[in-house]
């Protein structure tokens, strides 16, 4: 029996004489577009462009352009150089996903590199979605991953000043708006396929074990190939209250624009959170045309769009909290 997506594309074709629809020409022509959270995604959107401009698949693209960031010991919140939790220690969380429900990811990751691999690793090797803390790591190692001292020089120095302020903090720890600078980047290709990638040191100074929003597939990422692609940043606690880069998509899914659906799920996050004013959340989101968005509770978050049009910039989200 023939399916309705079978028999919706045979109609097209037979109707445009086996030629693509003008619709289909538009969206080739969008393609490929990646986007990415905050200022170090401009370098992100590079790497992944890379392999994107070449006519390279998504997956592989998304990949490349977090491992940028991961290997940045200037950015302090992802991989090499991110701010250790209450204890001292980096763990790292991270995650991957395809277009057709493919996704792989690790929490809780000391001493890897690249968390973002050792994520798509367990994506497609073994039956698994997620793996956490030691098993991930000897999971890491037993496929070529290499042993890496995470904590630098100057993120030591932060954690010290730190916990010399708050000596008791790791018996509890609140959470604010600062230290959360996550990298998601989400991508099509020119071949039309979606695919995402997240990847987090965490909010410093957390409690030890915490696991925020992005190694969550549905909350700190979501991609489907008939739709679009999302990804979140900030305080994961309230993301995955909202399932947010879930709630994103499906929210394009019923026809919303990228930008549109961003600023819904940030409303959703609101209701779910008396407390939103104190902390920033900001989402991004890609759909199938290649049109792209973003929205954020507070002032302050920008993202990379990186197409054939207008080449690597950066954009300012709105916000539902004005500028001060």
């Amino acid at each position: 029996m023939i399916s309705r997506r079978q028999f919706v594309g045979t109609t097209a074709l037979v109707a445009s004489g086996g030629m693509s629809t003008l619709a289909e020409q538009k969206q080739a022509m969008n393609r490929p577009v990646v986007i990415s959270t905050w200022r170090h995604g401009l370098a992100a959107n590079e790497a992944a462009w890379k392999i994107l401009y070449k006519g390279g698949r998504a997956l592989d693209a998304v990949e490349a352009g977090v491992c940028v960031s991961e290997s940045d010991p200037n950015v302090s919140s992802v991989g090499v150089g991110g701010l250790p939790d209450a204890s001292g220690e980096v763990t790292l969380d991270a995650c991957i996903m395809g277009g057709n429900g493919d996704c792989g990811s690790v929490a809780y990751l000391k001493d890897i590199e690249h968390p973002i691999s050792v994520a798509r690793m367990v994506m497609e090797k073994t039956p698994h979605v997620m793996m956490v803390g030691e098993g991930a790591k000897q999971f890491a190692l037993a496929n070529g991953m290499k042993e890496k001292k995470l904590l630098t020089p100057s993120a030591t120095d932060e954690w010290k000043k730190w916990k010399s302020e708050h000596p008791d903090a790791i018996k509890h720890r609140e959470i604010n708006i600062e230290n959360h600078d996550t990298i998601g980047l989400v991508a099509i290709d020119a071949a039309g396929n979606l695919s995402g990638a997240c990847t987090t040191s965490g909010l410093a100074w957390k409690l030890p074990g915490r696991v925020g929003d992005s190694p969550i597939i549905g909350a700190g990422l979501y991609v489907d190939n008939e739709v679009g692609a999302a990804s979140a940043t900030g305080v994961g606690e309230a993301v995955i209250r909202a399932v947010g880069s879930f709630l994103v998509v499906e929210l394009m899914r019923q026809g919303n624009s990228p930008q549109d659906a961003c600023r819904l799920a940030t409303e959703r996050v609101i209701e779910k959170n008396p407390d939103w004013r104190e902390f920033q959340v900001g989402f991004i989101a890609i759909n199938k045309l290649g049109q792209v968005g973003g929205y954020c509770i507070q002032p302050d978050f920008d993202y990379a769009v990186h197409d054939k049009q207008s080449g690597n910039r950066m954009v300012k989200a709105p916000s539902r909290l004005p500028a001060k």
